[in-house]
C-alpha cells in the first residue's frame, strides 16, 4: 500500500517486509531500485518534479526519518510499518545475503572509501561478496556502468547523496546489469568507519538528526527543513494545497 506524504508515495512496510521485498526482487530478477527519503529530501522533491518522479518511480520507497512518520500521522494516513532507516535496511539485507553468498557493488563517497567499506563489510558479514567498488567522483557514467556490469552484482549501493543518487538510478536502471539498486547517501562513510552513527538511544528515539546537528552545527541549514516539512503537512491536513 502506498501512502502519500506531500507528493511522495511511501510503501507501508516494516523493516522485515522491506528486506523480504529486496530478497524477492534479487531472487526473481525483477530489476528495480530502492530509495529512502527523509523530510529534507521530500521537501526538495515537492518543488523538483524530476526528483519527485525519480523517487515515485522506485520499486520501493522507505521512510528514513522520524519526520516522515510524524508527517504521515498528521496527514491522517499513518505508516504502520514505522521508520526504516536506509543504513539499517542495508545491514539487515547484507546479513541475509551473506547466507547465500550474495554479491554487492559499492558506488560513492571519496576515493578509497568504498574499497575500505567493502573490506569491513566482508569481515563483518562472512559470506557476503563485494563484487567491486568505485568512488563517486566521476563525470562520465559509461565507464562506471561498464565496471558495474562486468562484476554482475546482485545489489548495487548508490551512495552519491540526494538528489544525485535518485536521479542517477532512475536514469541508468535499464542499462545496469544489476538485480537491485539502493540509494543510501553517506552510508559508505559509516561502513568504512570514517563516520560514527548516533548512539543507540538517539536511534531508538528517532532523533539521529539531533545527534548529527550537535556534532556538526553547520547542518542547521539542512535540519531547518524538518519543521518546514511538519508545517507543510499541517497545512495539507487543514486543506491548504501547494
Amino acid at each position: 500500500m502506498k501512502i502519500d506524504v506531500l507528493k511522495i508515495l511511501f510503501d507501508d512496510f516494516s523493516a522485515e517486509q522491506a528486506v523480504r521485498y529486496a530478497l524477492d526482487t534479487i531472487r526473481d530478477n525483477n530489476k528495480t531500485y530502492v530509495v529512502t527519503p527523509n523530510p529534507e529530501i521530500v521537501w526538495v522533491a515537492r518543488r523538483n518534479e524530476e526528483l519527485r518522479t525519480a523517487i515515485n518511480s522506485a520499486g520501493m520507497v522507505l521512510p528514513d526519518g522520524i519526520g516522515i512518520i510524524l508527517g504521515a500521522r498528521i496527514l491522517g494516513t499513518p505508516l504502520h510499518g514505522g521508520r526504516v532507516p536506509g543504513i539499517d535496511f542495508a545491514e539487515a539485507l547484507f546479513q541475509k545475503m551473506a547466507h547465500s553468498g550474495g554479491a554487492v557493488f559499492l558506488l560513492g563517497s571519496k576515493p578509497g572509501i568504498a574499497e575500505e567499506a567493502g573490506k569491513k563489510l566482508e569481515d563483518k558479514y562472512r559470506g557476503l561478496r563485494i563484487a567491486g567498488a568505485t568512488d563517486g567522483y566521476f563525470t562520465d557514467d559509461e565507464p562506471v556502468i561498464e565496471k558495474i556490469n562486468a562484476s554482475r552484482p546482485d545489489l548495487l549501493l548508490v551512495c552519491l547523496g540526494s538528489p544525485k543518487q535518485e536521479l542517477w538510478m532512475a536514469k541508468n536502471i535499464e542499462r545496469l546489469d544489476v538485480k537491485l539498486c539502493a540509494g543510501l547517501g553517506g552510508s559508505l562513510d559509516v561502513f568504512a568507519g570514517k563516520v560514527k552513527r548516533a548512539p543507540v538511544l538517539f536511534r531508538k528515539m528517532g532523533v539521529e538528526w539531533l545527534y548529527r546537528l550537535i556534532k556538526e552545527p553547520r547542518r542547521i541549514k539542512r535540519i531547518i527543513k524538518l519543521p518546514l516539512f511538519i508545517i507543510a503537512a499541517i497545512w495539507r491536513r487543514v486543506g491548504v494545497r501547494d
